[in-house]
């Protein structure tokens, strides 16, 4: 291949650098954390990586580079990778899709597992040194309705169709769920409430666009079963929080697992914190040993691809925003 340079918007020393070690010789790699820090190289660069930082660096870094071929981010969600000027050029972005999904499925999995065996009541039985006997649920014969239907539902599907649930799937294609042996029954976007109407399990994959922001709102939490289970592995402000937080306590969904919340780290005056059906995780479901070199060797395979000129994987719909 000729000579490649690489702008690697990263802080310098971050451990996952050295698997750009794996690239071909002729690719070289500046880092920065700054824009003045590839002054002299932007005009040169073919590919601009950006290692999960601002985008208020990536897009000043992106228009100092009029060559460009080809931009990746090294995160699954794009809502801080996309701004004018790269949506409407021909750069294709890529991102780092399906790299967290099993590890997402598996809590989406411990959501569920959580309210159906009563971790919470054991727990705290346990603190007061108190033995009660409790009724506990299986998952088995449930429903799992997955909002957003792509690569981290298909690892949440995999995962509850193995505990014997039922799979319903939303997406803004269903017929793309034709053939798919994990999923019952699939909805478009105008059967999100009736998907939501009949699901015990909510699970909420959905990335952040114009379009889905807030679209899970007070009639939407509405439509739940009083005894469903609401689960956000998506984005928080996919979800009118407030709505979310008045329905959890006053009881009219059972409980809630939410990995992602609209403002983060969750404000400590947030009434999430304190509702006794409510487990906090602090965005930190896919953090996993080795969670972000698995992000950068998703890069680094597709840099293979780029050098051979073959098709590049993971291509985000830039106007569609996922």
């Amino acid at each position: 291949m000729p000579p490649s340079t690489i702008l690697v918007i990263s802080k310098p020393g971050a451990g996952f650098l050295r698997l750009l070690d794996r690239l071909p010789p002729e690719a070289e790699c500046v880092v920065g954390i700054r824009p003045e820090d590839f002054a002299g190289r932007a005009t040169e660069a073919g590919v601009l990586l950006n290692c999960m930082e601002p985008l208020e660096i990536f897009r000043e870094v992106f228009l100092m580079a009029p060559n460009l071929k080809w931009v990746h981010s090294m995160s699954a969600g794009v809502e801080n990778s996309l701004f004018p000027e790269l949506i409407e050029s021909p750069v294709p972005l890529t991102n780092g899709r399906g790299v967290f999904s099993r590890s997402l499925g598996e809590f989406a999995i411990l959501g569920a597992l959580f309210f159906a065996k009563k971790v919470g009541d054991m727990r705290a039985q346990q603190v007061a040194h108190r033995w009660g006997d409790m009724e506990v649920e299986e998952l088995h014969g449930k429903t799992m309705g997955i909002v957003s239907y792509g690569s981290i539902g298909q690892a949440t599907a995999a995962l509850a169709n193995a505990f014997g649930m039922t799979v319903w799937a939303h997406r803004r294609r269903p017929e793309l769920c034709a053939g798919d042996p994990l999923v019952a029954r699939a909805f478009g976007p105008d059967g999100l409430r009736d998907l939501l109407a009949g699901s015990d399990y909510v699970v909420v994959c959905s990335p952040l666009t114009p379009e889905t922001r807030g679209f899970l709102g007070k009639a939407e939490i509405a439509a739940m079963k009083p005894s469903a289970v609401f689960i956000n592995v998506g984005r928080g402000a996919v979800v009118d929080e407030a709505a979310l937080a008045e329905a959890l306590a006053e009881k009219r969904i059972r409980g809630a697992a939410l990995d992602v919340f609209a403002t983060e780290p969750l404000p400590a005056e947030s009434p999430l914190w304190d509702l006794d059906n409510v487990l906090v995780s602090p965005h930190s479901a896919d953090h996993t040993p080795g969670w972000i070199d698995a992000a950068m060797l998703k890069f680094v395979e597709n840099f293979e691809r780029y050098a051979a000129g073959e098709p590049l994987l993971n291509l985000v719909d830039k106007r569609a925003g996922y």
